[in-house]
């Protein structure tokens, strides 16, 4: 299991390694606006789109990967 960013995290993986946000939010389809926020922390990643741009930008763990 790979260790959770925290969204500063996430911003500062996404710098370093080149990538805007709005090329990750559309190379992963995703809502621009939700993974703004999701990276600023307004939004906590709880449910809907704004918990698939957390998993995808590695702040939350992916359900689906955890054991049974």
């Amino acid at each position: 299991m790979r260790s959770l960013k925290s969204p500063t995290d996430a911003k500062m993986w996404l710098r370093a390694n080149g990538i805007s946000i709005s090329d990750f939010a559309r190379q992963n389809d995703l809502d621009l606006a939700t993974t703004y926020q999701v990276l600023s922390g307004a939004k906590k990643g709880y449910r809907g789109k704004a918990h698939k741009a957390a998993v995808a930008l590695g702040i939350k763990a992916n359900p689906h990967d955890s054991p049974p």
